[in-house]
């Protein structure tokens, strides 16, 4: 189930909450971040804070290393001003996912944005498909995101409206959707399975909220690629750099503060995907 630990939240009427109260004498916005101890999510994690947020700072749980990061984390987002308090939930398990909406709103009382930045990115290729990794990639990379916001729609019509932000949701795709090629096959299938899906509950869930996506480029090292190969791979781009972490932080709160957009998906990746690619790009750097 999620579980969550070691709050700071408040309630409502305390003075802590007070001193967090925002527009309109409401509390701060609530955003919850999922794969937010590390990597993209913590960068996302920590622009949303800075920008005047709470976050409920989801991790896997997984092993200890996962709650030191998600703890290491908290302590910077509370020393940029907000709210945090984490929740472990492996969203393998259908019924962690479920749990984790109402677990934020029993401690943070509201939830505003779900940015779902928690993926999983293993390798298989067509000549190599492997049915059982594309099941359990769907459960993680697709199931729970759609999950996730569904929830959001049930919880925000049953809270009050923030004065400074519309419910919104924000899908971490993938700029190989625009350029693709066969490498980590079931993974790329699960990224065009929530594109698709982005699009779909944009449509099913307006007016009441927002679905957007970011596709992000070559941002941190990923599986077997060691330094140098992603330094080249940075590179490989029509502008010459891919995607920071930072770059795609600042996209996401830009959509979680922009009313007006629904449905889209916004490549973040230095034009990678304008540059024809065969083979990603790990196998391009060797």
């Amino acid at each position: 189930m999620a579980t969550p630990h070691h709050p700071d939240a408040q309630m409502p009427g305390s003075d802590a909450a007070q001193r967090h109260a925002g527009e309109a004498g409401g509390l701060r916005p609530v955003a919850l971040v999922t794969g937010a101890a590390r990597r993209i999510g913590r960068a996302i994690a920590l622009e949303l804070a800075g920008a005047g947020f709470d976050i409920a700072l989801h991790h896997r749980g997984a092993d200890a290393r996962s709650l030191d990061d998600a703890e290491a984390t908290a302590l910077d987002l509370r020393a940029a001003g907000a709210r945090v308090a984490l929740f472990a939930a492996d969203f393998a398990d259908p019924a962690a996912t479920a749990a984790l909406l109402p677990a934020i709103v029993d401690e943070l009382g509201r939830v505003d944005a779900v940015v779902n930045s928690a993926s999983r990115f293993e390798y298989d290729s067509p000549e190599r498909f492997d049915s059982a990794l594309l099941g359990s990639l769907t459960r993680s990379n697709v199931a729970a995101p759609v999950e996730l916001a569904h929830a959001l729609a049930t919880q925000v019509r049953t809270q009050p409206a923030h004065a400074r932000v519309t419910p919104c949701v924000v899908n971490l795709l993938d700029q190989k959707l625009h350029n693709p090629n066969p490498d980590y096959f079931s993974y790329t299938l699960t990224k065009a399975a929530l594109a698709h899906a982005t699009v779909l509950l944009a449509q099913a869930l307006a007016p009441a909220v927002r679905v957007c996506g970011v596709s992000p480029g070559i941002t941190l090292v990923s599986g077997p690629m060691d330094e140098a190969e992603f330094a080249k791979a940075h590179k490989l781009t029509a502008l010459g750099r891919s995607s920071t972490p930072e770059d795609i932080a600042r996209a996401v709160r830009f959509l979680i503060e922009s009313p007006a957009i629904t449905g889209i998906d916004l490549a973040v990746d230095g034009g990678q995907h304008l540059v024809g690619q065969a083979r990603d790009v790990l196998f391009l750097v060797k």
